[in-house]
């Protein structure tokens, strides 16, 4: 139940992938809805563009046992026979030659003939021989300019005891080649999947959390993606997983060096760094971003009434204090809807081990900062599009006073008309004790 690479692996459960080709009541005609439409699935170039093994699992009760083959599981599990006769029936009509010259063409060249004469000798294998008869070996005769190319059709093979098949864990094929093996129940199967010594990918198909559970903690350090399809996702499902720039994964050795580099995180790989230290007034010039304790300036006009171009990391606007009333909390929570009890049922919040006493909303304390640091004239900032990094440190209680200083941390242009300005806030009480800091967001006109 492994394929015949470390690239990528795929674990079909019964209760899954086997349902879809027998139809069951419990898939809800939501996967393949008939046997035919497995076959289908095997039809399409991308079932064998790339190399990948093919799991197949035993079916509930009709687990294989140690030292059964598979006709002899084949003869009393149902299912396998359908699953053969599907891939049997449909026959896949693959057309050979560069994919890029002709949109038809769905099955490109291997690396060299050595590579394809290798599969030859792969299906000499005395552990794995071929499942289905209707894959041939190589594609149609070519003529003209791809005459003699190292093309070759899907390659299906199968073996029916996995832990003898050396050759499906430790040879890397890529190539149009799968493998169909069985296994005794999930513990074999994780153990034989994470025999390859590691892969890109896995696919489990399985509806069942507890499956999907144990997979992860089994094969997880095995394995750089697990993708997990059930009847939820089948639909739209990529096939193998969808590697994505955001994702910091990776197999381990070849199969992605423990990190899978994608989008423009892949070439930081490549790139000098420089660790650089100094006092924050000189990492904030050298950088061009406000570093924590580097000098403020709040002389000249507040930093609203800057322009982007005119405006610099360190422009900052300190704000009087505004003391919090007890009816400015009652009032904020008629108005909102928000009477959670930290706020209005002094006997529960003074019981509380947190607030020791009733105290005013957070967003009460946002709302009242911006009230205290904004320049609300029409002006160069243009509308103030988020908040992030929002932690709210110390209770403020009715009678505390409360101030924010606002400070320009950095700009990065995103038009030729406007550039965001991310500036930092920092609210204090009367003590100077930190009550909440965040980043807020703006676009500024250059």
């Amino acid at each position: 139940v492994r394929g015949l690479h470390r690239q990528s692996c795929e674990v079909l459960r019964p209760e899954e992938t086997l349902a879809h080709v027998l139809d069951r009541p419990s898939i809800s005609r939501e996967g393949a809805d008939s046997v035919d439409e497995v076959g289908e699935l095997l039809e399409s170039p991308l079932a064998f563009d790339r190399p990948r093994p093919v799991h197949l699992a035993d079916a509930s009760e009709s687990g294989l046992v140690r030292g059964e083959s598979l006709d002899q599981w084949f003869d009393r599990a149902e299912p396998a026979p359908q699953v053969f006769g599907a891939i049997g029936m449909h026959r896949p009509q693959f057309v050979g030659g560069e994919p890029s010259l002709a949109e038809e063409r769905e099955v490109g060249r291997r690396a060299s003939q050595d590579a394809r004469n290798w599969y030859s000798q792969l299906t000499k294998n005395k552990a794995l021989y071929r499942a289905v008869k209707a894959f041939a070996e190589t594609l149609p005769a070519l003529d003209g300019e791809l005459a003699g190319g190292a093309f070759l059709g899907p390659v299906l093979l199968r073996a029916d005891d996995p832990w003898a098949a050396d050759a499906v864990h430790e040879v890397e094929a890529f190539g149009p080649c799968a493998t169909l093996m069985p296994y005794a129940d999930m513990a074999d199967a994780v153990a034989l999947a994470n025999r390859g010594k590691g892969s890109l990918a896995l696919s489990v198909f399985t509806h069942d959390p507890a499956v999907a559970g144990a997979v992860v903690e089994g094969a997880g350090s095995f394995h750089g993606r697990i993708a997990f399809i059930d009847r939820d996702c089948a639909k739209e499902s990529t096939g193998h997983g969808s590697p994505l720039p955001v994702l910091v994964h990776g197999g381990p050795g070849r199969a992605g060096g423990g990190e899978e580099m994608g989008g423009i995180r892949g070439v930081k790989h490549y790139l000098q760094r420089s660790a650089l230290q100094g006092s924050p007034a000189m990492l904030s010039a050298i950088t061009g971003q406000q570093m924590p304790g580097a000098p403020e300036r709040r002389e000249g006009p507040h930093p609203f009434r800057l322009r982007f171009g005119e405006l610099q990391p360190g422009d900052s606007f300190a704000t009087p204090a505004r003391t919090v009333t007890l009816e400015d909390i009652e009032h904020f929570a008629h108005f909102t809807g928000d009477t959670f009890y930290a706020h209005m049922d002094e006997e529960a919040a003074a019981a509380s081990p947190i607030f020791g006493g009733r105290v005013a909303h957070g967003y009460l304390i946002l709302s009242f900062a911006a009230g205290l640091f904004v320049d609300p004239a029409p002006g160069p900032v243009l509308a103030n599009y988020g908040l992030e990094g929002l932690r709210f440190i110390k209770p403020l209680k009715p009678g505390d006073s409360m101030k924010a200083v606002l400070t320009a941390k950095s700009k990065s242009q995103r038009s030729a008309d406007m550039g965001e300005v991310r500036w930092n806030v920092r609210v204090t009480n009367q003590d100077d004790e930190l009550v909440a800091a965040y980043d807020l967001l703006t676009m500024n006109a250059v």
